[in-house]
This record gives structure tokens, C-alpha cells and sequence, in this order.
């Protein structure tokens, strides 16, 4: 009963804890994320591990572990193409736009938005067929709950 009332929490229409397939799929496109500007900050690291427990109900040392696992994957080349269409094929439109709201999270951990991340949004927002609206959307609501203002962040309102 009480995962039902979380799962009604968290907007969960279905269960996907057990997919490792999305799992991963999902860690190494935060890991991307935080890693587009060329640096993987403790605080993005942190919010990434943070964000892979809550999503797929994972204990401490399991979200460290799939974090870390994302990161080595990271390393070398990756298809933002086969970790979204991954995504597209497990999840349905709310659970794509909160995902969409993960990766901003990740990209706000460190208190602001550079180009690169700006684009990476844009770019992997559409290969997860979320709209701009839905996405920016998904920005401010990130920004609302870390007590931030989008002008603080160099964005338009």
C-alpha cells in the first residue's frame, strides 16, 4: 500500500524499478549531462545519485553503483540517439517529461546554465519527444524547488 500511494506521488503511472535496461539508459544520460561542459562537478555527481535512488527506489550504495557505472560509460562514445529512443520505448509521455525535469536538475546542481547545456536540453528534450513548452516547464518547477529564480540562472522568464 505504501509504495502505491508513492508511486501516485511521484506521478508513476506503472512501475519500472526493475528495468536495468532504463536504468542505465537513464544514469549515463544524466551522467551526459553533467558532463557536457567538460567537467563532472560534486554536486552534479551527488544530484545525479540523489535523483537515480528516488526514480528507481535504489539504496545508497546501489545508486553509487549505477552512478559510477554510468560515468565509466560515459568515458567513451555514447548514443544520445539509443539511450532516448531506450527511454521512449519503457516510458510514456509524464514519466519522459520527468525525466526531462532529472536532467535539469542535474545541469542546475552547479547553479547555473552554460550553452552546451542549454543545447544538450534542446537536442535530447526532442529525441524524447517532449515539448519546449513541457521542458521549460520542467525547468522552472527544478528551479522553484531549489529556491532559484531563472534570471539568477541567465534565463528569460
Amino acid at each position: 500500500m505504501l509504495n502505491h500511494i508513492l508511486d501516485w506521488a511521484r506521478g508513476d503511472a506503472r512501475p519500472v524499478a526493475d528495468d536495468t535496461t532504463l536504468r542505465r539508459a537513464v544514469a549515463a544520460l544524466l551522467m551526459e549531462a553533467a558532463r557536457v561542459d567538460d567537467s563532472l562537478d560534486e554536486p552534479e555527481s551527488e544530484r545525479i545519485q540523489t535523483l537515480l535512488a528516488w526514480r528507481f527506489r535504489l539504496g545508497p550504495f546501489e545508486a553509487a553503483q549505477l552512478g559510477a557505472e554510468a560515468e565509466r560509460a560515459s568515458d567513451g562514445a555514447v548514443s544520445w540517439h539509443a539511450l532516448t529512443h531506450t527511454i521512449r520505448e519503457h516510458c510514456d509521455e509524464p514519466a519522459r517529461i520527468r525525466i526531462v525535469e532529472m536532467l535539469w536538475d542535474v545541469i542546475l546542481a552547479d547553479g547555473n546554465i552554460d550553452d552546451l547545456e542549454a543545447n544538450l536540453m534542446r537536442r535530447v528534450a526532442a529525441l524524447l519527444f517532449v515539448s519546449d513548452a513541457d521542458s521549460g516547464a520542467a525547468r522552472r518547477r527544478v528551479l522553484a524547488r531549489n529556491g532559484a529564480t531563472a534570471a539568477a540562472n541567465g534565463e528569460p522568464e
